[in-house]
């Protein structure tokens, strides 16, 4: 009797597996018009010491923003941007941000990736007054 018990709880379980991975979601792909190669930024600008502007040409500018201050990114002369995954950052945790601080290179995680629109750009290039 309790071979027959144990063999109905077990084919219960069984039975009940692929219930349980069909609710999980596959996660979405990224939409690589949203997304850019590390290797293609040729420029880039410091917002405030969270965030960081990087252009792919004149007309392609993404903001990130760092996990943590990095109290000495606006003197740094260059910066480097690793992906982690692949070679393309699409979303936070995608990159980390590499500059010079006091004690030599500092890491800053990236945790948001955002394109800047047309009309965002146009006003960073407005000229202060």
């Amino acid at each position: 009797m309790r071979v027959l018990i144990a063999s109905a709880a077990v084919l219960a379980i069984l039975g009940a597996a692929p219930a349980f991975a069909a609710d999980k979601p596959e996660k979405p792909k990224p939409d690589r018009s949203q997304c850019f190669r590390a290797d293609d930024i040729n420029g880039f600008s410091v917002v405030d010491d969270q965030t960081v502007d990087v252009s792919i040409g004149p007309r392609n500018v993404w903001r990130l923003t760092l996990f943590s201050p990095a109290r000495d990114i606006d003197t740094a002369v260059r910066i480097a941007v690793e992906a982690r995954g692949s070679s393309w950052v699409c979303q936070g945790m995608d990159a980390m941000v590499i500059a010079p601080g006091p004690f030599g290179v500092q890491r800053y995680p990236v945790t948001a990736v955002r394109k800047l629109t047309l009309e965002e750009l146009a006003l960073k290039k407005k000229p202060k007054s």
